[in-house]
């Protein structure tokens, strides 16, 4: 072994399992609970209706139970760091994951900028005029803060936060409930009228703009539904993956459906789809969320200022884990040699310290919002890396349906693995169709009014991640794995299974 292996194996050894079961759980459950569902909610009853925004949301969460299931097939089988990244590289092609690892780094630095953005959109609910920037850079120094501790301190600290999140969404859903009934107070009249509401050109609940209303925001609810992929990366880090990673899949997939379409339901019931105050994120009307708009309706002043606190917390801890999940995917990639390796550095408490300066780096992009306005600044983070999480998406179901074959291929049992993804193969062709019509169809409206700066962010990826695959691969000469050369050898540890996963005999 050269001494360069060596050195990447030692430096592996100083990664700590210290995540629990209810860390995973609410790191999945924490990272998808943000913008996504307090904020961006907002613009999609508004562009696609109530009822489209709920068939978009239910399409992309069948598509994320499919993923995460595929997912937790490998991971209970190969807890490893870069799972992603390493899965490509072991059941396609290394050029593959090479590609794909760098766009899911980029991806979830630009979802922390999105959080960043959308921290200082909600801090203005209380100091209006104040600079966007200045509230990044605050925010952006308290994420490095819980980022450098270790990794038991930074899933205690995301179980916690995740917590809050999850309780207030609650108090939500039954609060909008009492609303709706009419027990509680809305601003006006209970009922479901907002469900049928014609608004003349606007168009007439509870679907707008037909299927085009849809396919328009699927993009953003990937974007919602993004980071629940943790449970896999945090994998490597969990004290015991092939018994928590299996009950974290089910358990956050049923959690967050319910949270995104109740809060769907609750918004669109209460809030007409043709309310100037919802969220549009293409213009700087982005003063308050719809949570806190219903709290302000209902005449709930200090509710409402309650909410956006809770709001703003929940937002930094999507940003947290997104942090978490960019430093581990590069550092992982800096010791396998597709990163430079000065970012493969792990401290004695087990965090990868300059992959994580690294990623703030690039979250630093978020400082801009003040130049080129708030709302701009979020709609370009969250299309970028939302587009990033559902080629990720693509390159886990892929990887899933190819191990499969070759796990079969060279006669192995189906009883042999810990956890099967019961909707094999429809459940892998069915994410990766869906997703695929979601990356090149979802942003179609750059092109009716095109412009540079909103195609490179909706688009700009796909042409990058391809040249990225083909320049690779003819560099490093790789080859489309045979399923009957795929090494399915479980690793009998952990140092094993990275020393595997990097190709180093």
């Amino acid at each position: 072994m050269s001494r360069d292996s060596s050195d990447t194996l030692n430096s592996r050894e100083h990664l700590h399992r210290g995540l629990k079961r209810r860390h995973l759980q609410m790191i999945a459950i924490g990272g998808s609970i943000g913008t996504g569902l307090f904020l961006a909610m907002g613009g999609t009853i508004r562009d696609a209706g109530p009822g489209g925004a709920m068939v978009g949301y239910a399409i992309m969460g069948l598509v994320v139970y499919c993923m995460m299931t595929a997912l937790g097939e490998m991971a209970t089988k190969y807890p490893v760091p870069g799972a992603f990244t390493a899965y490509a590289n072991r059941f396609v092609d290394k050029a593959w994951g090479f590609t794909n690892g760098w766009a899911y780094w980029f991806g979830s630095s630009m979802t922390v900028a999105a959080e960043l953005v959308a921290g200082a959109i909600i801090v203005k609910y209380w100091f209006p005029g104040t600079s966007s920037t200045l509230w990044a850079m605050l925010f952006l120094a308290i994420l490095l803060t819980l980022n450098l501790f270790s990794v038991k301190g930074f899933g205690e600290g995301e179980f916690w936060f995740a917590g809050i999140k999850v309780a207030i969404t609650i108090i939500f859903l039954v609060t909008g409930v009492l609303m709706i009934v009419g027990i509680l107070n809305s601003g006006e009249d209970a009922g479901f009228h907002n469900w049928t509401l014609d608004a003349g050109e606007d168009g007439k609940a509870p679907f707008l703009n037909g299927i085009g209303g849809i396919v328009g925001i699927l993009m953003v609810a990937a974007f919602s539904f993004s980071n629940t992929e943790l449970v896999g990366l945090s994998a490597a880090e969990s004290e015991n993956p092939k018994r928590d990673v299996p009950k974290a899949i089910h358990s956050v997939f049923w959690r967050l459906m319910i949270f995104y379409m109740g809060t769907i339901f609750v918004v669109a019931t209460l809030i007409p789809f043709t309310e100037p105050s919802l969220l549009d994120a293409a213009e700087d009307n982005v003063a308050a969320s719809p949570f806190t708009i219903i709290f302000r309706n209902a005449g709930f002043a200090a509710a409402a200022s309650l909410m956006n606190a809770v709001i703003l917390t929940s937002v930094l801890s999507c940003g947290n884990s997104s942090m978490y999940a960019a430093s581990r995917t590069m550092q992982h990639m800096a010791e396998s040699g597709d990163a430079p390796r000065f970012f493969a550095k792990i401290n004695k408490n087990g965090v990868p310290v300059r992959s994580v300066l690294l990623t703030a780096a690039i979250a630093a992009s978020a400082f801009v919002a003040s130049l080129i306005g708030d709302g701009v600044a979020y709609t370009a983070a969250y299309y970028l890396c939302g587009i990033a999480g559902v080629y990720n998406w693509i390159t886990i179901s892929v990887s899933q349906y190819r191990f499969r074959k070759g796990w079969k291929a060279q006669g192995h049992s189906l009883d042999e693995l810990e956890y099967k993804s019961p909707f094999y193969p429809f459940g892998s062709w069915f994410c990766i169709i869906v997703c695929i019509a979601v990356c090149f169809g979802a942003n179609w409206w750059v092109f009716t009014d095109f412009n540079w700066f909103d195609f490179l962010t909706c688009y700009g990826i796909i042409p990058i991640s391809v040249i990225m695959f083909f320049v690779y691969k003819k560099k490093k000469k790789t080859v489309w794995i045979k399923y009957e050369d795929m090494d399915l050898r479980p690793p009998e540890n952990i140092q094993e299974a990275r020393k595997h996963m990097s190709g180093m005999e």
